[in-house]
């Protein structure tokens, strides 16, 4: 090599390291004489001869326990260094110089070769998962020193063999290895060459690793043309293997990188950078490609799931690439959950348009709970499981209605509300606002009063029974329990008016036995044809149906027996066969019992009507609140 292709690095202070830490007398002060010079020169150019790159004799200098041949290569080439340093001083331009120069490119030729074949060989030993159980073991900070072969003598090695496994003891010596040779290589001005053979054997074990796992790299159109079965399975796949990936697979690199470049911060923090860029941005970067999948308001679930996912692993995101050099794996994670927010929060808007475009007009048959009502409140539960997450989402995400929403809605005030509360309850407001439109069309108002109790009384079970409790609050729930009590009186007023209207309106007022005797008959005609009609009404929820029955058996109760009481005696005759008087009060509850089962004829209660709403609006353009601030 002529003066002109040398290397100016090697004679400056190596620029990623200090001085190693115990000098040889060569480096401890400028040589006095050309002697001891050419001394180094002698000592390098002998043992260059026996482990050149190209000797047929040498096989490796890391081969065995015995690492002597390594150590003394290793200070072979530190005294070489010193040598050069010391000529280069003297005279730039001396054949010395271009001598020393050769050996040491020889030497880091070997050094390479050396480094490639270690990374090659002991590649199953250096898996993420072996690492981080050697680091275990050893303490990383204390092995920080020039060369690990001055900290680990026979003694403290052959302690440390009695206590691990082969797979972490071989781990261990290739560690060992390969940061002696990245000391040297980087203090002699090689840092470069060591990196580049370093990088391309770990990045191929980190894409090997991700593949392993399920963990494919997916373009954005790729992933748009699959069916949801296909990606749904790789989702799963991802699901498996991303803690793995991240605290093993990219943590163990880490350590390994750290602990082999731990001579210089730059270095480790770049290579490290480098070799693990493509797979993490590949792992991290998925979860946003399914974000930009084709919408649906079930895929809402999985989207939290991976949002969940992600911000519970961002703390060690941050922690393993922590460095500048690793800033864009940063960037890509939060890149993701931002992207997955968004998906989360339009997912939420197009489920509450659908409640909103939901058009079906067919009553549902014996004023039972609608399958919207099940619909959207199994939806919202299972929303309320990643109540956490959804907080922080819907901050960004506020309600888009211009109306005022009445803070008596929520049962406190509006000011204390989450943002996850005030969404959800306009949510079901939304919801109930629909029903009372379905409410419309049963041509049986009583039977309308009925659906919208039992509908109602769903919603506020869902809520009971579920994360949603925590999320609306027991006064919201007692709000709109006493609404349940509103309908329920309603039904029983309206349902019921026509078999009261048959008694008198003072019952304890002195009539004819004539005027009894038709009392008699037009309550017991009245009282047998509400109940047949009503027989073939459902109120599912058994302790509404109770309630329901109790009331109204105490109401009419109350009435026909003050009624029965002060009449029976009048109408002359009390026996079973008299036509006028055919139920006793005790009559009435085996009667009532019967009711709200479903099982009479469904003739009864459906089609329009041009009843006044409960709620008094529908959606159109605008929903009407007056319902709410009552």
């Amino acid at each position: 090599m002529t003066r002109k292709g040398m290397r100016i690095v090697l004679f400056r202070p190596p620029p990623f390291s200090s001085a190693p830490r115990t000098p040889s007398p060569h480096t401890s002060s400028p040589p006095s004489s050309d002697s001891i010079m050419e001394e180094n020169l002698e000592v390098a150019k002998s043992f260059l001869a026996r482990w050149g790159p190209d000797s047929t004799t040498a096989v490796s200098l890391f081969q065995g326990d015995d690492r002597d041949e390594a150590r003394q290569f290793i200070e072979v080439v530190k005294n070489l260094h010193a040598a050069m340093h010391c000529l280069a001083s003297q005279d730039s331009s001396s054949d010395k110089l271009v001598s020393a120069h050769d050996l040491m490119s020889t030497a880091m030729e070997r050094l390479q070769k050396e480094f490639s074949q270690i990374l090659s060989v002991n590649r199953e030993y250096l898996y993420p998962e072996s690492v981080s159980r050697v680091q275990s073991r050893m303490t990383i900070s204390a092995r920080s020193r020039a060369s690990d072969f001055e900290l680990e003598t026979e003694d403290e090695f052959g302690i440390a063999k009695e206590s691990i496994s082969e797979v972490e003891r071989v781990s261990m010596s290739a560690m060992a290895d390969l940061k002696a040779i990245a000391d040297c290589m980087i203090s002699t001005g090689y840092g470069k060459e060591c990196v580049k053979i370093y990088k391309t054997v770990r990045k191929s074990v980190i894409g090997e690793s991700l593949y392993n796992l399920g963990i494919e790299k997916l373009s954005f159109s790729k992933v748009q043309k699959m069916d949801w079965d296909v990606l749904e399975i790789k989702i799963k796949s991802w699901f498996k293997g991303v803690k793995t990936a991240l605290k093993s697979l990219f943590k163990g690199e880490k350590i390994l990188c750290d602990h082999v470049f731990s001579a210089s911060l730059t270095i480790r923090e770049s290579c490290f950078a480098q070799i693990s860029k493509a797979g993490a941005t590949t792992l991290f970067g998925f979860p946003e490609l399914v974000a930009k999948y084709k919408k649906s308001p079930e895929k809402i679930f999985i989207t939290l799931d991976l949002y969940e996912a992600i911000a519970g692993l961002c703390p060690e995101i941050n922690c393993i690439f922590s460095s500048t050099a690793s800033s864009n794996v940063q960037s890509q994670a939060v890149s993701t959950l931002v992207k997955l927010g968004e998906n989360i929060g339009t997912l939420i808007t197009d489920f509450e348009t659908s409640i909103q475009k939901e058009s079906s007009k067919k009553p549902v048959p014996r004023g039972g709970v609608h399958p919207l009502t099940s619909y959207v409140m199994n939806y919202i539960s299972f929303l309320s499981d990643y109540r956490g997450i959804l907080n922080d989402i819907l901050a960004d995400w506020p309600i888009t209605t211009k109306l005022p929403m009445p803070e008596s809605y929520y049962g406190t005030s509006k000011q204390e509300d989450s943002p996850i509360t005030l969404r959800f309850a306009w949510l079901i407001l939304v919801l109930l606002c629909k029903l009372d439109g379905k409410g419309e069309h049963y041509n049986n108002v009583a039977l309308s009063y009925l659906f919208l109790a039992n509908n109602l009384q769903y919603i506020v079970n869902k809520v009971r029974t579920s994360n949603l409790r925590f999320v609306l609050g027991s006064d919201w729930i007692e709000k709109h329990e006493s609404k349940i009590k509103l309908y329920s009186s309603k039904y029983r007023r309206i349902g019921w008016s026509e078999v009261i209207s048959t008694l008198p309106a003072d019952v304890k007022a002195e009539i004819s036995p004539e005027e009894a005797r038709e009392s008699f008959r037009n309550f017991d005609r009245a009282f047998k044809e509400t109940c047949r009609k009503q027989t073939s009404w459902k109120v599912p929820d058994q302790k509404l149906r109770d309630e329901i029955r109790i009331s109204v058996a105490k109401e009419l109760g109350a009435l026909y027996g003050e009624f029965y009481a002060e009449n029976r005696v009048r109408t002359g005759r009390v026996s079973e066969s008299d036509p006028a008087v055919r139920l006793s009060p005790d009559d009435l509850g085996n009667y009532l019992s019967d009711l709200f089962y479903g099982s009479g004829s469904e003739s009864e209660g459906t089609g329009s009507s041009s009843h006044s709403s409960p709620f008094s609006a529908v959606f159109s353009k605008e929903i009407r609140l007056d319902f709410f601030v009552k």
